[in-house]
């Protein structure tokens, strides 16, 4: 049987990319609003059809010292081209991109997952310092 943390890939391995970027800052001040944005896609498009795209992708938060992370947010990605007519024949096509904000007074670790209805789950990671 397999276990979800085994199903989690970290390193794109073709030509579109799946990991989700977080762009943050490395340090905020103990107070101060952390604005945060995750995307997949950012150097390399991903494709977004009807039959191939990013459907989400969720943001967590794991403060130092602490078991469980919390969830800040998940961005569903729900128009991918489709419409009445057939696959990709709309003109409205969601892009994977989110931004959040969020305050916090421990240090910790901001990670991301993201879907494909594809390639399946992608997570990736970053640190922030609280001073």
């Amino acid at each position: 049987m397999a276990d979800l943390k085994d199903l989690l890939q970290t390193a794109d391995w073709k030509n579109e990319k799946h990991v989700p970027v977080i762009d943050a800052p490395g340090k905020i001040k103990k107070g101060e609003i952390l604005n945060l944005s995750v995307s997949v896609g950012k150097q390399i498009a991903h494709p977004n059809t009807t039959e191939h795209h990013i459907r989400y992708i969720e943001v967590f938060f794991l403060a130092s010292g602490e078991k469980f992370p919390y969830q800040v947010g998940r961005f569903e990605f729900t128009a991918h081209g489709e419409s009445t007519l057939g696959p990709n024949t709309s003109t409205l096509f969601s892009e994977p991109k989110a931004t959040v904000s969020l305050k916090t007074e421990k240090s910790g670790q901001i990670m991301a997952v993201s879907y494909c209805n594809i390639h399946g789950i992608w997570k990736n990671e970053s640190q922030i310092i609280v001073e």
